[in-house]
């Protein structure tokens, strides 16, 4: 049974999680033991629908012996957390490897990358697009004879600059040899949304009903999430994401961003009778593993980072203070389990600075509230930094509240 298959048909959402392999083109290096502690992770979103919801990419065998050893401790150790896959080119020895790879390891996948724009297919293997297709679908016939126990997909790469009508017959007949998903790739991340949600309906009707259709869209533009909803809006189940939206270049549309998107608005993003999940995706998940694979590949996360980033639940004004529910469009502490922060900035209003003095265990007049609120705003302009940090600030009110013992008169214990 291929249970991501099943899944897309049922109409459930299935991530295919690219940040050990796409990632490793955004210069990082994740560990075999980290890719499975991040394949575990990803999947227990999920719960025990793991295999169901989430496909991990764990890398590309063929790079180098240290490379196919990780992908084959993914298959191994993550096994039952999500399914494995390992992704090759379209040569018969790589197939092979891959293969080997992710064998024996249960939902075990390989996804093989088949170019599909006259341009792609003339770099990657000198043919034609028309012929490197039906290669795909020799490929697919070849996976399944070698293993058949190990769900063979293709990768349509450059689909954005390609035939449509060609894809979409290529797709059916890959479909009847095997393919379990065909995913369409816009490699270059030069996509306009309306053009990617034609794409993926073209083929899609070019195609036929039994061909499973998935997503690989760059961010060049900053338009693959925008890109990623729009296949989504034309019956794609099967989207490819990343941690931290790690991919090439620019990168692709972010995991973390793409699930609170679905698990909080499912009917506008898939229409009022969407049923997206076996089971929901726990949000309160995503902030620690962000956390775990910037530590691990160095990717920082920022003030702006959406949904993880560290300015998510953090308050510096006045009005956000008194009404937060007002300025962010959910409640970090509830949907997240990011309790709110307030911090001292240029910015701050005397409540603001109240609030800090408080939680760092004093209590302020209001005299010594508008020194401390003048203080603050003067040290950050000085240093050029907006985050006065807790221990700067808890020295200064340690001046500022500390009241001296009075000094006895001459004689007075006389």
């Amino acid at each position: 049974m291929d249970a991501v298959r099943e899944s897309a048909a049922a109409g459930r959402v299935v991530v295919w999680e690219e940040s050990a392999r796409d990632g490793a083109q955004a210069k990082t290096l994740m560990s075999g033991a980290f890719r499975v502690r991040l394949a575990r992770e990803s999947g227990r979103v999920f719960g025990a629908d793991g295999p169901r919801h989430v496909v991990f990419a764990a890398g590309f065998p063929a790079v180098c012996g240290e490379e196919f050893e990780a992908v084959r401790q993914v298959a191994v150790e993550a096994e039952g957390s999500v399914g494995v896959a390992a992704v090759c080119r379209g040569h018969r020895r790589d197939l092979a490897q891959a293969l080997a790879a992710v064998r024996g390891s249960r939902h075990a996948r390989v996804m093989v990358v088949v170019p599909a724009s006259e341009a792609m297919a003339g770099v990657m293997v000198h043919r034609s697009a028309a012929q490197a297709l039906l290669d795909g679908v020799d490929l697919v016939k070849a996976a399944r004879d070698l293993d058949p126990d190990v769900a063979v997909d293709i990768c349509l790469a450059d689909a954005s600059r390609a035939d449509t009508s060609l894809m979409g017959g290529a797709a059916a007949a890959m479909t009847a040899a095997g393919a379990g998903l065909v995913l369409l790739a816009d490699t270059v991340g030069a996509q306009l949304p309306q053009q990617c949600g034609r794409m993926f309906a073209e083929v899609a009707a070019a195609a036929g009903p039994e061909a499973v259709l998935g997503s690989h869209l760059h961010n060049d533009l900053g338009l693959g999430l925008a890109n990623t909803l729009q296949a989504l809006a034309a019956g794609v189940r099967v989207v490819s994401s990343s941690w931290l939206g790690l991919a090439e270049r620019a990168g692709m549309v972010a995991t973390e961003q793409l699930l609170l998107l679905l698990a909080r608005h499912p009917g506008e993003l898939l229409g009022p009778d969407a049923r997206p999940w076996w089971t929901a995706p726990d949000l309160r998940r995503l902030p620690p593993i962000a956390r775990m694979v910037a530590e691990e590949t160095g990717v920082p996360l920022t003030v702006t980072t959406p949904v993880v980033g560290t300015g998510v639940g953090t308050i510096s004004t006045g009005t956000p203070f008194v009404h937060p529910e007002l300025f962010q469009p959910y409640d970090p502490a509830e949907v997240l389990g990011v309790e709110p922060r307030v911090l001292l900035t240029q910015l701050a209003s005397a409540r603001v600075v109240a609030a800090v003095a408080a939680r760092l265990g004093h209590r302020l007049d209001e005299a010594q509230t508008r020194a401390a609120l003048g203080w603050a705003k003067s040290r950050a302009f000085r240093t050029g930094r907006a985050v006065v940090p807790d221990a700067d600030f808890a020295a200064y009110l340690d001046g500022l509240t500390h009241t001296p013992a009075p000094v006895p008169s001459p004689g007075a214990d006389r």
